[in-house]
């Protein structure tokens, strides 16, 4: 896993294999990242990563200025790395060993960007209560988005916010606006 851009980029990061993650990979985040970039400042927002796995999407934002990021996954060894490597590279990264829906259901917080990369195996039904709790919770921020990473093979298309798309070979990237595209 590499950052592939902002202050640390091309810097290589290996996490533990015991961790039970997929990283995104780099050709799926270097898209995803430029989309985002004709969006948003990277130094003006607030982000939410949500089943942050090895942190790699929270290192993305936190390399390109982000100050304000929130990374929230079950597992103690995924929250551990994350904040060692948060203090090594002095990222401003706040961790939450906590069940995401949990941690959804109540947070105080409130978000630009909620990104979350659930397991490929979930059930629709899963993928689309992430969607349903965050609208429903208000948690987005206004011209915010909701991004869920998903496999080809998962449609979340019928979503009331479902706004588009974007397919990088067997992964997919759905986003969700309050405001219908």
């Amino acid at each position: 896993m590499r950052i592939i851009s902002g202050k640390y980029k091309g810097r290589r990061l290996s996490a533990p294999k015991k961790l039970p993650v997929r990283p995104t990979t780099d050709m799926s985040k270097e898209a995803l990242f430029n989309i985002i970039n004709n969006h948003y400042y990277f130094d003006s927002i607030s982000v939410i990563d949500l089943f942050s796995g090895t942190g790699n999407i929270s290192y993305e934002f936190a390399s390109r200025g982000t100050k304000d990021i929130y990374a929230i996954d079950a597992h103690f060894g995924c929250i551990k790395y994350i904040s060692e490597t948060s203090k090594e590279f002095d990222f401003p990264i706040n961790t939450y060993k906590n069940d995401v829906y949990k941690f959804i259901e109540r947070t105080p917080l409130t978000a630009d960007i909620i990104f979350a990369d659930p397991p490929y195996d979930f059930e629709e039904s899963q993928f689309i209560k992430i969607a349903d709790v965050v609208f429903e919770r208000n948690i987005l921020n206004e011209e915010g988005v909701l991004i869920i990473e998903h496999s080809k093979h998962t449609d979340l298309s019928n979503h009331p916010k479902h706004s588009y798309d974007k397919r990088y070979g067997s992964n997919v990237f759905s986003f969700f606006e309050k405001e219908e595209a």
